[in-house]
């Protein structure tokens, strides 16, 4: 049988024969477009056959049929839960925009859901599985951390809570690596003020961070260079108070004793009232 299609003049004739045809298959042209238009099927059918190809790793084909479910049978009690393995499929497939846009969809329309909490929890993972190289933009981290926070925040006794903590603590880590990143390079160009920001802010906001030793002792290598004596002294006294054997500390007073200088509180410093 040959293609059929219509053209600005009108549409094209079919024989009677070439309409059941396409009438089998579920076509029909429609308009200037041909796009297909799909014969309604029983929801069981779609879900599935959507299930079928999430199996077979046909990822796509399973959004597609998931996305079905929810079109030709929106008041069914298979939609929500097809909305949410849409998303799934979107995930497994690493598309994950389209994965974290029906996940705000299905957050949006069923905020009472027991499976709400899974829906913040992928929508956190998206984000989470697109954090790059620390050289790299780090939107994608905070908008991880943002997720799981908010996820955390929403529901702390959840199954998801708890590794959603552990991917905050890597996140948080991955930003604070952002700042080091940063703040070593001005510092390789003698710009010691704007490598001092850097590093304050990794020691302000991210405590918590593997980080924090070394941004200490970089603040040290800082204020020495710029001949900031009593910060540089004070910046080291707190890092041997918190981390007294880590090799930032043995480095940070080596270089203070090669300028006949020792680690000193200071009650004045920004450093000794942080800590």
């Amino acid at each position: 049988m040959s293609e059929s299609r219509t053209n600005r003049r009108g549409p094209a004739r079919l024989s009677g024969l070439a309409v059941a045809a396409l009438l089998t298959l579920g076509i029909a042209s429609c308009g200037g477009d041909d796009k297909p238009v799909y014969v309604e099927k029983p929801v069981e059918e779609l879900y599935n056959g959507a299930m079928n190809a999430m199996q077979a790793g046909d990822y796509e084909e399973a959004a597609r049929l998931f996305d079905e479910v929810e079109r030709q049978h929106p008041y069914s009690e298979w939609a929500a839960k097809a909305q949410l393995m849409a998303a799934y499929a979107f995930y497994q497939e690493n598309s994950y925009d389209e994965a974290i846009n029906a996940l705000d969809r299905f957050i949006e329309l069923h905020p009472g859901s027991p499976d709400a909490p899974y829906a913040y929890y992928l929508k956190a993972i998206s984000y989470y599985e697109q954090i790059v190289d620390v050289r790299r933009d780090q939107k994608a981290t905070s908008d991880a951390l943002n997720a799981l926070e908010e996820l955390v925040r929403r529901y702390p006794d959840s199954k998801y809570a708890r590794d959603a903590e552990l991917k905050i603590d890597l996140a948080l880590d991955h930003l604070a690596g952002k700042h080091m990143d940063i703040g070593r390079f001005y510092q390789s160009r003698s710009e010691y003020l704007a490598a001092i920001n850097r590093f304050r802010t990794v020691v302000e906001r991210y405590q918590t961070t593997t980080h924090v030793p070394e941004a200490l002792h970089r603040l040290v290598e800082c204020y020495l260079a710029m001949g900031i004596v009593d910060e540089a002294q004070a910046t080291a006294a707190v890092l041997g108070h918190n981390f007294p054997g880590s090799e930032w500390y043995i480095d940070s007073y080596a270089l203070l004793t090669g300028e006949n200088l020792y680690p000193e509180e200071s009650e004045g410093s920004w450093i000794s009232s942080l800590f």
